[in-house]
């Protein structure tokens, strides 16, 4: 039997037991305290919920219990007693002159009526038997209990789901609002909103998914929590998962970019140069890559060797087109790439995909352009400084010095 159940089942038949005497009597009282102390007992070491905790809400629970049940205008003190498993209810008045208070304070005429003993300042008190409201208390316990235990034990978990903000996690779908996906993490609901879902993506309730935690923030009714399947910390967040060397520090994910469901770009370099990078993502017969494309639902991904020379990583990162120029200007951070022509599609990619994620994963502007209209720019810049002479000049090969940078070949 679970520690919640068990503690559950201990307060329900505290409940259920309509002969007041036999629940106040003997040892039998003492008895039911002392299973009720125990399962806190219990609770504190299977939840790591101190017991102090639940007792503090019960006292203050029973108090107000008490008064409305009893409609006294009396201040009233619980004390529960875990050393001799008991718990003892106080009414209580401080002795005064001029009473302002009549919940707490008492006259010292009314205090004498019950002993002739008391004087300003004493304390009038006196324990109420159990019998007056334990029905009322036995509910009240398991109320309080069990909200205590539901609001101690969301506050663990979000203290906890904290500190994996930016953290890929398994979780559990709950439920299904129109386009909302509702899952359950570490017993906290996180959503997970139509545009942090990939295209293809397909769920039902009871799946087990992965997530990126997006963001937590506080709210009213508790936490709230946007986690995301389309950002590119998911997709590098399951190459961590995969690649032993990236976690390890060995291999470096310098950048990474993505159009959720279509395809990801990522930069990686290896501090040590006996390890090749992009090998150790890829996996052996593209172990690794491929279970990182099965969770992505068949997304493409360019793994591409970070390099520090601008020019040959702008060249790398409009993979898998092959470049053969990179003319750059630094003060504006844009480039001309130039390919062959039939490169020219491969390179800015459908709808210029390609192009686009490239110029993101660089930072910079590239306007990529085929080697044909190259030759055109070059013949047309010849012709306006002299007539040629020959009538095939313009078919000749093109004079590279005539670039502000010549890159060469960099295949």
């Amino acid at each position: 039997m679970s520690k919640i159940y068990h503690l559950s089942f201990i307060i329900y038949n505290l409940n259920k037991t309509g002969d007041t005497k036999n629940v106040t009597q003997g040892n039998r009282t003492l008895m039911i305290n002392k299973d009720f102390f125990q399962a806190l007992d219990d609770l504190e070491a299977e939840k790591r919920i101190k017991k102090d905790v639940f007792l503090e809400a019960l006292e203050t629970a029973l108090v107000i219990a008490y008064k409305k049940h009893t409609g006294t205008p009396k201040a009233v003190e619980v004390r529960l007693l875990p050393d001799r498993n008991t718990i003892k209810v106080y009414a209580f008045q401080n002795v005064v002159e001029e009473v302002e208070d009549k919940e707490k304070e008492i006259s010292l005429e009314d205090a004498r009526l019950v002993s002739k003993k008391y004087k300003v300042g004493d304390r009038v008190q006196e324990e109420i038997s159990s019998k007056d409201f334990g029905r009322i208390a036995a509910q009240t316990a398991k109320q309080v209990i069990m909200q205590k235990l539901r609001e101690v034990e969301g506050e663990m978990a979000y203290s906890e789901l904290s500190q994996k903000e930016d953290e890929l996690v398994s979780c559990v779908v709950r439920r299904i609002d129109n386009k909302n996906v509702y899952v359950e993490i570490n017993k906290l609901e996180a959503v997970l909103n139509p545009q942090d879902q990939m295209p293809n993506d397909r769920f039902n309730v009871g799946d087990r998914i992965k997530v990126y935690v997006k963001k937590i923030k506080a709210g009213q009714k508790g936490p709230q929590i946007i986690v995301s399947r389309t950002v590119s910390g998911f997709v590098k967040r399951l190459f961590e998962m995969e690649v032993p060397e990236i976690n390890g520090g060995i291999i470096t994910i310098k950048s990474i970019v993505r159009e959720a469901g279509y395809r990801t770009k990522m930069a990686v370099y290896s501090v040590d140069p006996e390890i090749d990078a992009v090998g150790a993502c890829v996996g052996n017969r593209g172990m690794r890559v491929n279970a990182v494309v099965s969770e992505l639902e068949g997304e493409k991904i360019d793994i591409i060797p970070w390099c520090d020379d601008i020019l040959e990583f702008i060249a790398r990162a409009l993979s898998p087109a092959k470049v053969i120029m990179v003319q750059a200007n630094d003060d504006e951070r844009c480039a001309k790439a130039v390919v062959m022509d039939d490169m020219l599609s491969l390179a800015i990619g459908k709808d210029g995909q390609n192009a686009r994620l490239a110029a993101k994963l660089t930072g910079w502007k590239i306007d990529v352009k085929p080697y044909s209209s190259l030759r055109a720019d070059e013949t047309e810049e010849a012709e306006s400084t002299a007539a040629p002479t020959d009538p095939h000049a313009a078919d000749e090969d093109i004079d590279l010095d005539l670039f502000e940078e010549d890159l060469g070949d960099l295949e």
